[in-house]
């Protein structure tokens, strides 16, 4: 009897088979094309076609195709360039970016090499944003434009590139004047007057520098500064005297006339310095002193001659070791020496 194979072996040859057509499904997918040799008349005018069908993105493949299988072809320089004009066509600016700078390392004296900075610098433009945005591709676009009309001012793509030119410079002053009016709103005049001087200085044949030398006689004034408000506003009156920038400019000015200052006295500081004030000295308050009744005053006395010591029961003594008394006692007649108490009167 005959036996089937496992089941094992059954999946294992599927999914052996099943690794080809994933390949060049993830390949279709992720826009390669499978390798074929052709001459190369055969994938130019392929990739043409395409691209008048405007199927851009497989018309930039198939050019790439041009330039990989037949790179010493005449027809591989032209397909370099097709091909970063077909990924500007599709949107992919970084990749027809990266195409027109690959043809110029490579060619660099071709005579298309004005038309590979064109598209550099067109690639550049069209992803300028607004101007509350990040403006790093706008000053990218400006950097390449310069380029172009520095290398080639007489080509034909040199007066477009000066009209674009003159675009992203308006662009980078709305963006100078956008950030000094949010300093304006904080009241940050100082940073705020930086900007509009930005804007005045490098972008003076824009169509914000009404605005931003009306603004600058507003932070001027705000300063203080009224004589740099005065020169702002005589250059806007100067420049573009018809415009409402200039009628604010003026109203501004007299609405805040001049203070005159009053002239310093002999040896008055400009700026006065602070003064301390003195601690408070204590007030002593006047205590009332009471009468005292008349009470007898004690004499100091010089003190005596020490007395010795005597025995008790001695002649003179007293108790206590004390000098004897010579207080007189009442009804004794000086000089005659009181009589004991227990002993009787003798008769005369």
């Amino acid at each position: 009897m005959r036996k089937l194979p496992s089941r094992p072996l059954i999946a294992l040859v599927l999914a052996a088979m099943a690794l080809p057509i994933a390949g060049c499904a993830r390949n279709r997918a992720g826009g390669d094309l499978p390798y074929v040799a052709r001459d190369v008349g055969t994938l130019y005018t392929a990739a043409r076609e395409k691209l008048d069908q405007r199927q851009y993105k497989l018309a930039a493949a198939l050019f790439d195709e041009v330039e990989r299988q037949h790179p010493y072809s005449v027809w591989a320089r032209r397909a370099q360039l097709m091909g970063a004009f077909s990924n500007y066509l599709a949107k992919n600016y970084t990749e027809a970016i990266q195409g027109a700078q690959r043809f110029l390392s490579v060619h660099p004296g071709n005579r298309d090499a004005a038309y590979a900075y064109y598209l550099i610098a067109i690639s550049y433009y069209e992803q300028i944003n607004d101007v509350t945005r990040d403006q790093k591709i706008t000053a990218q676009a400006q950097d390449a434009l310069g380029e172009l009309t520095r290398r080639y001012p007489n080509s034909r793509y040199a007066a477009d590139a000066r009209l674009k030119l003159d675009l992203v410079r308006d662009h980078l002053a709305g963006k100078e004047m956008e950030i000094g009016r949010f300093y304006e709103r904080r009241g940050q005049w100082l940073s705020a007057s930086l900007r509009f001087r930005k804007v005045i200085d490098d972008y003076q044949t824009t169509t914000h520098t009404p605005e931003a030398l009306m603004r600058l006689t507003e932070t001027y004034l705000a300063l203080g500064v009224r004589e740099e408000a005065k020169r702002a506003a005589a250059v806007l009156g100067a420049n573009y005297p018809e415009t409402w920038w200039y009628k604010r400019a003026y109203d501004l000015l007299g609405e805040n006339p001049a203070t005159p200052i009053r002239p310093l006295a002999p040896g008055e500081q400009i700026v006065p310095q602070a003064t301390v004030p003195a601690p408070e000295t204590p007030v002593r308050k006047e205590v009332e002193v009471l009468p005292v009744e008349d009470t007898p005053t004690p004499r100091a006395e010089a003190p005596g001659a020490p007395t010795p010591a005597t025995t008790t029961g001695g002649a003179g003594a007293t108790p206590g070791g004390n000098a004897p008394s010579t207080a007189t006692p009442t009804g004794v007649q000086p000089g005659t020496p009181p009589a004991p108490a227990d002993v009787p009167p003798q008769d005369q």
